[in-house]
C-alpha cells in the first residue's frame, strides 16, 4: 500500500501546485514523438468564444458544479468500463486536465481510478478560470500539436485573442479526435465528406453547426458560460498587455517551422 500512496499524495501535491506554477509540458507533450507545436498564452489573451466553446463542448457544468465530477458519473463509467459496454458519460475537465499533466492516453481502470486523486486536487485548489488556462494550454488540438496559442495560428492564422466564434466552435470540436484533425493547405481545417478522417470531421462539424449552437441558446448566450466560471472581461481588454511573452499575438517559431515543411507555399498575414 506504501508504494501506492507516496506517489498519489505527490500527484495530489504537484496538482494543487498548479494553481501558481505553469509547467513547460504536459506528460502527454513529454511522451509525444514530436517534434511538437507548442506556446503558452495567458487567459488574458485567450477569446471568450474560444473558452465558452470548450466547456460547452467538454464540461458544460464546470462552473455549476463544486466537485471535480459526479461520483455516480464516474462509477457509470467504470462499470462499462469493467463489462466492455460504450460509456455513457464522459470526462469533466478537471479529469482531462489531470490526465494530460499526470497520465498516458490508456484507458485502463486502474488509470481512471488514480487519475480521481489530481482531479479532485485541482478542483479543490484553483479557480474555474485557471483550470480553463491550463486544460486550453495543454489540450491537444492536432498530431503534435498543443494549446490553443499553436492551434490558432496553425489552423487558422490567427492569435487566440482573435479567434471568430465559428473557428472557437471548430477547435472545440477537434477535443474528442485531436490525433485525426487534417488542416486545410493555406488554413482552415478539413471537414468535407471525404476527409482522410470523417469521425474527427463528423465531431468538428457537428460542434460547429449543430451541437454548440443549441448549448450555447440553451444557456441564454455563450457569455452566460464564461460568467458561470467567473470570467466576465473580454480579451480585449487586456489588448494594451500585448505584445508579450505570454500574449500570443505573432506565430509561434515551432507553428511557422511546421507550416515550411507541410505547406511551404503558405504566407502568412501576421508576416510569415
Amino acid at each position: 500500500a506504501g508504494v501506492v500512496v507516496v506517489p498519489l499524495s505527490g500527484m495530489a501535491v504537484a496538482a494543487a501546485s498548479l494553481r501558481w506554477w505553469t509547467p513547460a509540458q504536459s506528460n502527454f507533450m513529454r511522451i509525444d514523438d514530436g517534434p511538437i507545436a507548442y506556446q503558452y498564452v495567458s487567459i488574458d489573451h485567450i477569446s471568450r468564444y474560444v473558452i465558452a466553446s470548450a466547456v460547452a463542448h467538454e464540461d458544460d457544468l464546470l462552473g455549476l458544479r463544486k466537485q471535480a465530477f459526479h461520483w455516480g458519473d464516474f462509477a457509470d463509467r467504470a462499470a462499462a468500463v469493467l463489462s466492455g459496454e460504450r460509456q455513457q458519460t464522459y470526462s469533466t475537465i478537471p479529469q482531462q486536465l489531470a490526465k494530460n499533466m499526470f497520465f498516458t492516453p490508456d484507458q485502463s481502470m486502474l488509470r481512471k481510478a488514480v487519475e480521481v486523486v489530481p482531479s479532485v486536487a485541482l478542483r479543490a485548489t484553483m479557480s474555474d478560470a485557471r483550470i480553463m488556462e491550463l486544460y486550453l494550454n495543454y489540450a491537444q488540438f492536432g498530431p503534435d500539436l498543443y494549446g490553443v496559442c499553436a492551434a490558432s495560428w496553425y489552423y487558422f492564422d490567427t492569435p487566440p485573442s482573435e479567434m471568430y466564434p465559428y473557428h472557437a466552435m471548430q477547435l472545440a470540436g477537434m477535443l474528442p479526435n485531436p490525433e485525426d484533425v487534417v488542416r486545410l493547405p493555406g488554413g482552415g481545417v478539413d471537414t468535407s465528406p471525404d476527409a482522410p478522417y470523417p469521425s474527427a470531421a463528423f465531431h468538428i462539424n457537428g460542434a460547429a453547426n449543430v451541437d454548440l449552437p443549441a448549448r450555447f441558446d440553451a444557456w441564454g448566450g455563450w457569455q452566460n458560460i464564461t460568467a458561470s466560471l467567473g470570467i466576465e472581461d473580454s480579451a480585449a481588454d487586456h489588448a494594451d498587455a500585448r505584445p508579450s511573452a505570454d500574449s500570443c499575438s505573432t506565430m509561434p517559431d515551432s507553428v511557422r517551422e511546421r507550416l515550411a515543411v507541410e505547406d511551404p507555399g503558405f504566407v502568412s498575414a501576421g508576416g510569415m
